[in-house]
């Protein structure tokens, strides 16, 4: 029979996953919850740590936590969002940052991060993997406005999702995406561990604050021997699952952004030079 506060953190996900509440949202106080489930704040406080680690919600001192994912959206929530993913397989995500540099604002960047052309932006390529094995390679530009919290993280941090909203209480609300494929080039190629002109699953996202304000635009490149994506359609549900590896279990989700054959997807390629 499952422990108290593992009925609590359960009943507390599933919650999320119904958008009770929404990502951006903030948790009932500890003394709210506690009355609520009949329960002491002690095992509250272990089913809300609980919830910590999976990454779907975050904590600041002195503040109420904060929905930071949920699972029913895990799949192209945590595109940008890797750390949860890995977690969400029970695998541990790692990641270095290749290089990182100011370069002035291009027409392209402009479109994306809603900013004008000319103004410095940060560019990070960093290289993230499973288990220690490198997957993934980000090459993602910052609006001049979250940059400099983001130059502050460590270079190896896991998860600069959950350290922004801790610094900064940055919440990562929204994703558009476009899925292709590319063919590896040699700094591809050297540092995901394939050959040149290998096949590498591209997502390319916009992502943005509750509000609709860009935070980041980025390039991501996956291994296409590692990582797959899979897209299920009903009338009722629209679920989107991303599995890594041979029998691996995929991460369900509900696609309830962007446009195209499948809620979540953006293919309108155009809007992608």
């Amino acid at each position: 029979m499952a422990a108290r506060h593992e009925e609590i953190a359960e009943e507390l996900r599933q919650a999320i996953d119904r958008e009770e509440y929404a990502v951006g949202s903030r948790l009932l106080p500890e003394t709210e919850l506690a009355a609520r489930y009949g329960v002491s704040r002690g095992t509250v406080r272990q089913a809300v740590a609980a919830l910590t680690s999976e990454g779907l919600i975050g904590s600041r001192q002195g503040a109420r936590r904060v929905v930071l994912a949920s699972r029913r959206n895990q799949s192209f929530a945590e595109l940008r969002s890797f750390a949860q993913w890995a977690r969400a397989m029970g695998r541990t995500a790692t990641g270095r940052v290749v290089s990182s540099e100011y370069r002035p604002t291009t027409a392209q960047d402009s479109v994306r991060l809603q900013m004008p052309v000319g103004v410095p932006v940060l560019h990070v390529l960093r290289l993230r993997g499973l288990d220690g094995e490198p997957v993934l390679l980000e090459r993602t530009v910052y609006a001049d406005w979250i940059a400099p919290a983001v130059e502050r993280i460590e270079a190896d941090c896991p998860s600069v999702t959950q350290r922004l909203f801790a610094d900064t209480g940055l919440v990562f609300a929204y994703g558009e995406h476009l899925i292709d494929a590319v063919a590896a080039g040699a700094q591809d190629a050297e540092l995901l561990g394939v050959r040149r002109t290998s096949p590498l699953l591209r997502v390319r996202r916009v992502t943005t604050t509750r509000e609709g304000r860009p935070v980041e635009w980025s390039d991501d490149r996956y291994r296409s021997d590692a990582v797959s994506f899979s897209v299920h359609n009903s009338i009722g549900n629209n679920a989107l699952a991303r599995q890594t590896g041979p029998g691996a279990s995929p991460a369900k989700a509900d696609g309830d952004r962007g446009t195209g054959v499948a809620p979540g997807l953006d293919h309108r390629a155009q809007a992608w030079p």
